[in-house]
């Protein structure tokens, strides 16, 4: 695969990902360099990482490589799509075509939606309620105050909802104000970072789901705080907010612990693809991705 162009820093968790589909990846940013490239390199594929509009010149050679060759060329946008399965986020709100390309539910993906959540619920309570009493036994031994932990989180249409879970640190936690936790942050108890890497601390939002303030699937629900900053900082952050936030979703799924604001665009990115590509074969992904992410405790 060769990137033409330097439109998009790949992280080095993309090229990682990227090594298991190709056998090499190489960049270059002139037109001469991809010349020489392909003439002696056996390539499959070129992606378009370029800012500007693509010359003629660049689109007859293209074509001619794609007829002769039978290699293939995909836009940066497309390849972000069809590779890493996450929508490109530009860098300025100038596109009107992504408020077309992104929509909510249909009536019946709704349904489909609640239908899961309640099959979901039904036996993810049957196979967690052993482990809830354990966390509640585990929480009253090792930190003083009520076991479980509620706050306000920003759900569908920008609504404010009471997101409840199992509290993993301690009382004093934001007395300095909101932040992010962090890997080894020192305000979780030692069962609290138990619970994080499990996720066994987000089982209470069953409530939540039955309410039907969540989903068991979907955009992972953030603070006011934190939205309004990513919103000012990250364009079309508000339009993870087109659907009911979840438990798992694809982008905690597909992405590793972030606590900066391009973790959160980069988490966007994959809240967007998943609210794009949509289907019940998706849903069942997402399951079985977050099971594995439990068994190996790799939570966030």
């Amino acid at each position: 695969m060769v990137i033409f162009g330097e439109k998009y820093d790949f992280t080095e968790f993309e090229i990682q990902r990227l090594r298991g589909r190709f056998n090499a990846i190489l960049h270059v940013d002139e037109m001469g360099e991809l010349r020489r490239t392909i003439s002696h390199t056996n390539v499959s594929l070129i992606v378009l990482n370029l800012d500007d509009a693509v010359s003629g010149s660049i689109v007859r050679y293209l074509s001619d490589l794609s007829v002769e060759y039978g290699i293939e060329f995909l836009t940066f946008e497309h390849f972000m799509e069809k590779y890493l399965f996450k929508c490109y986020i530009p860098k300025g709100c100038t596109q009107l075509h992504w408020l077309d390309d992104l929509k909510p539910y249909t009536k019946w993906q709704y349904f489909q939606k609640r239908c899961i959540d309640f099959f979901g619920v039904f036996w993810l309570f049957f196979f967690s309620w052993p482990v809830m009493l354990t966390c509640k036994k585990k929480i009253k031994e090792q930190s003083l105050g009520p076991v479980f932990y509620k706050q306000k989180r920003v759900g569908y249409a920008n609504r404010e909802f009471e997101c409840i879970k199992f509290r993993s640190m301690r009382l004093d936690a934001e007395k300095d104000g909101a932040r992010f936790a962090s890997k080894d942050d020192d305000r979780i108890f030692p069962w609290g970072k138990v619970m994080r890497r499990t996720r066994f601390d987000e089982l209470p939002q069953m409530l939540n789901i039955l309410k039907g303030e969540m989903h068991l699937i979907g955009p992972r629900p953030e603070r006011l705080v934190y939205t309004r900053q990513f919103c000012a900082e990250i364009p079309y952050y508000n339009e993870r907010h087109l659907v009911a936030p979840g438990i798992t979703g694809w982008a905690q799924v597909m992405y590793p612990y972030g606590e900066s604001a391009e973790d959160a665009r980069q988490k966007l990115m994959y809240d967007l693809y998943y609210i794009k590509h949509w289907s019940i074969w998706r849903e069942f992904q997402i399951v079985y991705l977050t099971a594995k992410t439990v068994i190996n405790k790799k939570g966030v």
